[in-house]
């Protein structure tokens, strides 16, 4: 005869159950992380795996100090002509180093100067000439992140880009390159 156990015994022999395997395994690890050092097991002790010089790249990386003088840079030329403007400098990665708002530069201009330095780094091109492949390519628009209005450039070092510079705010593309580009100059 089968013996049919009540819903509150079936509960507290499955909290039972669990109390006993969580207090197992938790006082394994614990033993484990606070054992004496034991006479090392060849098989357990195999030696990390090391990538050799084919395996592996070097990049070169804007620093902050750098990407804040081009970005100052950006607004002294802006603010020489009146233009209101926000800039902002990316690393090769699309992450942004720095950016600065100038007085009186609109709202859309902060996400736009992103935008656009993103655009420039990830393509090693001005987004002035890369607004012309939108006609051969016009789906290079829906890329997540992208800008393609004039106002970006990239920052290189060895041929290879290391930072994008994208400025907004100014009434045309074209002043907006202006400016990133004075602020890429300013990294000379």
């Amino acid at each position: 005869m089968k013996k049919t156990l009540s819903r509150r015994a079936r509960v507290a022999t499955g909290g039972a159950v669990l109390a006993a395997v969580a207090a197992g395994t938790f006082g394994t690890v614990a033993a484990n992380a606070s054992a004496p050092e034991a006479a090392p097991d060849r098989a357990a002790t195999a030696a990390p795996a090391v990538a050799g010089k084919r395996d592996t790249t070097t990049s070169t990386h804007l620093t902050t100090d750098a990407a804040t003088e081009a970005a100052q840079a950006a607004l002294r030329a802006a603010g020489k002509e009146g233009q209101r403007i926000t800039v902002a400098v990316v690393d090769r990665n699309g992450n942004t180093i720095v950016t600065l708002r100038g007085d009186g530069a609109g709202p859309q201009s902060y996400e736009s100067a992103e935008r656009k330095a993103y655009t420039a780094v990830s393509w090693n091109a001005p987004t002035s000439e890369l607004e012309g492949r939108l006609e051969n390519a016009p789906n290079l628009k829906d890329i997540p992140g992208t800008l393609f209005l004039g106002g970006g450039v990239p920052v290189t070092a060895d041929k290879a880009p290391i930072a994008g510079i994208g400025v907004a705010g100014a009434p045309s593309g074209t002043l907006d390159e202006k400016f990133a580009r004075a602020g890429a100059a300013a990294l000379n």
